[in-house]
């Protein structure tokens, strides 16, 4: 009998996985589309002679083209977390936090199909990066005041 069930539950696990790997493969041809046409508009874009007039202009054309160029990086991020998420999946290993080794749970994976953290752990190395983050700021400031004493 509880060979059954375990059965029944690895055949479940596999079957949740293989869709989360489905949405997976979608979002990466998704996003693969997307970057790829945004690559091409910012080349055609560059390759047009600009009628620009004046500084204010020029930087307004700047500033468009550095968030055009964030945005693909946002998204080639996004891209390269899926394809890891993928990797990670035929070795199955896909699933388990990388810092405590156990399953993540369900709604965060379907939330973030490629999580590599279980919620508790993410919230403590959350918590640690941001404890780091105030104690450089504090040892900024007071490096800057003793700078500004001398």
């Amino acid at each position: 009998m509880a060979t059954k069930t375990r059965a029944a539950k690895a055949s479940a696990k596999t079957s949740r996985y293989n869709e989360l790997k489905q949405m997976l493969e979608e979002r990466r041809r998704e996003l693969m589309t997307e970057v790829q046409g945004r690559i091409r508009d910012v080349r055609a874009e560059g390759s047009k002679d600009r009628d620009v007039f004046d500084q204010g202009e020029s930087s307004e054309v700047d500033i468009q083209e550095d968030i055009e160029f964030a945005l693909i990086q946002m998204k080639s991020e996004t891209l390269n977390k899926i394809n890891e998420a993928l990797r990670r999946h035929d070795e199955g290993t896909y699933g388990n936090c990388f810092e405590c080794g156990e399953e993540i749970a369900e709604a965060r994976l379907r939330a973030l199909p490629f999580a590599v953290r279980c919620k508790d752990c993410e919230a403590a190395r959350e918590t640690a990066e941001q404890r780091e983050r105030m104690l450089a700021q504090k040892r900024g400031s007071s490096t800057l005041f003793f700078d500004m004493s001398n």
